[in-house]
């Protein structure tokens, strides 16, 4: 597995380690470590970009991009991740979305957010994991980017001009230099945890999410519902199959709940779904593709250490709440890129980087945090504030505007 979290020694500039140190040929300008979306997105863009001085780019993953075609978890991309993906190339599966609706069970309240309140063509896009990494994978394959496939990367070495990282592929070990390296390595809640130790804000929400997909006997194209209840949101998105009846579902409860759950038949689960959700859109009628994974929040403090920085999944894994986990991780490859063509392989580079995500990363994480706390407190007042809240968004169109406009684009500065 790929270590890169937790750089070692870094000898500084003018001590005696440096000085000692014999001049060693950079192999690359930036290593890119995970060739998940965002670091798929991240080579694509800089092999694209025109640079002050030409950057040779290696991406390294342990895996090769065929493992994931098959892929069938469903992510939602916003219209924001949309726009910035396109110069690159957009899956041809994408289902659109444009209306979400936002309620909590068993109380009053809600709110729907419709793509012509923003002159949008969709708010949103609901793809197969398989299908963007595919496609991004397509965007890279013709480019000077070196792709180093079945290559496991351990802990890096900084040194004052650079970073050496360990590899090691069928042809045996051996180790890189390079000038910057790139955590964008994917994976679950507990996984980072451990690899980030303790740098930075970490939360376990006790929620675990059920995923799969399920049809439908009323569906109602193109529209994404987020219904909170006591134990978690119930997210249902849009996937175009069977003619518009498919869903992917993302159901959150107890860790308990979901351990029972994900063992009743089909029919016992569905009706629990059913009475969790509602009856919106007819009966559940088939649920395929039954999983599970620990939810929590894992968030670094610092995106840059040295001359290794962090993105994506690297950086902060979510909440799948308002499903900004992936869109954010996009925004700090977009920023990175820009950053890195502008200052080249320079630690200006990942200072003007670090800056520039810091808002956009803060409001985006405590937002998805508070959502995913708020909403599971089984408190009567509170409750009925939350349906007041969710009620008035529809009579202050600025405040739902500017939550819409987060959610879709970030802050971009």
């Amino acid at each position: 597995m790929n270590d890169v979290s937790q750089p070692a020694g870094v000898p500084q500039p003018g001590s005696p380690d440096a000085a000692d140190t014999p001049e060693v040929p950079f192999d690359f300008d930036v290593a890119i470590v995970g060739a998940g979306p965002v670091g798929l997105a991240l080579a694509g863009w800089l092999a694209r970009r025109s640079a002050t001085q030409a950057l040779s780019i290696a991406l390294i993953d342990a895996r090769k991009p065929e493992d994931a075609h098959g892929d069938p978890r469903a992510i939602a991309v916003s219209q924001g991740s949309r726009m910035i993906l396109e110069p690159l190339r957009w899956p041809a599966d994408a289902t659109a979305i444009h209306r979400i609706h936002v309620s909590q069970r068993g109380h009053f309240g809600r709110t729907l957010i419709d793509h012509t309140e923003h002159g949008l063509p969709a708010l949103g896009y609901v793809l197969r994991y398989g299908s963007i990494v595919q496609a991004l994978a397509e965007a890279v394959r013709p480019t000077a980017v070196h792709w180093l496939q079945s290559t496991s990367a351990q802990a890096p070495v900084q040194e004052h001009d650079g970073v050496t990282l360990p590899v090691e592929s069928a042809q045996g070990p051996r180790n890189l230099r390079t000038r910057i390296l790139v955590n964008a390595e994917g994976g679950l809640f507990q996984e980072q945890q451990k690899k980030s130790g303790s740098a930075g804000g970490t939360r376990d929400y006790g929620q675990t999410a059920l995923v799969g997909t399920v049809s439908v006997s009323a569906p109602r194209p193109h529209v994404a519902w987020e219904r909170f209840t006591d134990q978690g949101p119930i997210a249902l998105l849009p996937t175009g199959g069977a003619r518009d009846a498919d869903y992917a579902l993302v159901w959150c409860c107890s860790p308990d709940e979901a351990a029972r759950r994900a063992q009743l038949p089909d029919d016992a689960f569905l009706r629990e779904l059913g009475t969790a959700f509602g009856d919106r859109m007819g009966r559940f009628t088939q649920i395929k593709g039954r999983a599970a994974f620990p939810l929590g929040l894992n968030a670094l403090d610092t995106l840059v250490k040295g001359r290794v920085v962090a993105i994506g999944n690297a950086a902060q894994t979510l909440h799948p709440v308002a499903g900004q986990g992936l869109n954010l991780g996009l925004r700090d490859a977009h920023a990175l890129a820009d950053a890195l063509s502008q200052h080249g392989a320079t630690p200006l580079a990942l200072a003007a980087f670090a800056q520039r995500r810091s808002l956009d990363r803060r409001l985006t994480i405590r937002s998805t945090d508070t959502l995913a706390r708020l909403f599971t407190v089984d408190f009567p007042a509170l409750a009925a504030l939350r349906g007041l809240a969710l009620t008035a968004l529809e009579f202050v169109p600025p405040v739902k505007t500017a939550l819409a406009r987060q959610m879709m684009f970030g802050q971009r500065r």
